[in-house]
């Protein structure tokens, strides 16, 4: 039971953390996914990128997610015919895990029932070096969802996001996980790294973060601009887009609105003094998860 409304984000954060052991059974196939991958393309390095690896993972929700550096020659022009071959190739050696699939930029492979014990495999080629303030990160190409690549750089994204978190007292990671504690609950069809990216770089021109105004300024914000792309504040992915789909982006509109609503009356129901409506209003919010009063 919370108190005040401070209490209930302190709770509801401390809900979201994902277990310690969560995604130990994807992890625990980790080397003979690489394996795998080593003796059919030479891969070179594989490594955890993704929620879990950047510390915004929502517990039970999140994909446990891997990036395979494989030589550009060993992988084709066309990214959607490496990953059709990646699958086939991982069927053959998880010949009894039903399910695998090609869920561009990556092949899901599902360990076990909850989305962190699912694996995603994002083949990727090294691309260089990217600089962004004053220091230097990998760059590769990735499946761009259109057959063709695109840049990436987990490394410097998570170093984007790590230093805007720093620079807000810890709090940016943490609104993060809420909006994708949202979007999760909600089955909002918006693309997480989106979400991470468009958040941090709100937070970046706040100067504190309280974890109801800025849900609510968040979700304002989306709606009044329709939801939009963005332009990679670290200068290396182009052009982000929010959803996968136009039909995606519809509905995700129309959830972006409804949480708007949401979280604008919370705010307005707690300055009233009506805290047990405001509880009421976020356990709505987040579709009956958020803590009781």
């Amino acid at each position: 039971m919370a108190k005040s409304i401070d209490e209930g984000f302190s709770a509801f954060l401390t809900w979201l953390v994902p277990a310690a052991s969560e995604h130990d059974k994807a992890r625990a196939h980790k080397s003979s996914v690489e394996s795998c991958l080593i003796n059919g393309y030479g891969c070179s390095s594989f490594f955890e990128t993704g929620s879990f690896g950047n510390g915004t993972g929502v517990r039970h929700h999140s994909d446990t997610d891997y990036f395979a550096v494989i030589p550009a020659k060993n992988l084709k022009e066309k990214s959607s015919i490496s990953l059709r071959e990646i699958k086939e190739s991982l069927q053959v050696k998880f010949w009894n895990t039903a399910g695998i699939v090609v869920n561009c930029p990556a092949v899901r492979i599902p360990f076990g029932t909850w989305a962190s014990e699912k694996m995603e495999v994002t083949p990727a080629y090294f691309y260089g070096m990217v600089e962004y303030d004053g220091k230097k990160f990998a760059k590769y190409e990735i499946p761009d969802c259109s057959s063709g690549w695109m840049n990436s750089s987990p490394s410097a994204h998570n170093y984007y996001v790590q230093k805007t978190d720093d620079a807000k007292s810890n709090k940016v990671k943490l609104l993060i996980r809420l909006i994708k504690a949202w979007k999760y609950y909600w089955e909002v069809p918006i693309i997480s790294f989106f979400l991470e990216i468009y958040v941090t770089r709100h937070c970046s021109n706040e100067s504190y973060i309280d974890y109801a105004i800025d849900l609510a300024l968040i979700f304002e914000k989306l709606e009044k601009d329709n939801l939009p792309g963005l332009y990679d504040p670290v200068g290396i992915s182009g052009h982000i887009k929010p959803c996968s789909s136009d039909a995606q982006h519809a509905e995700a509109l129309s959830k972006v609105k409804s949480a708007a609503g949401r979280a604008r009356r919370a705010i307005n129901q707690a300055h009233e003094g009506k805290i047990d409506d405001a509880f009421l209003t976020y356990d709505l919010l987040f579709n009956y998860n958020f803590p009781a009063r």
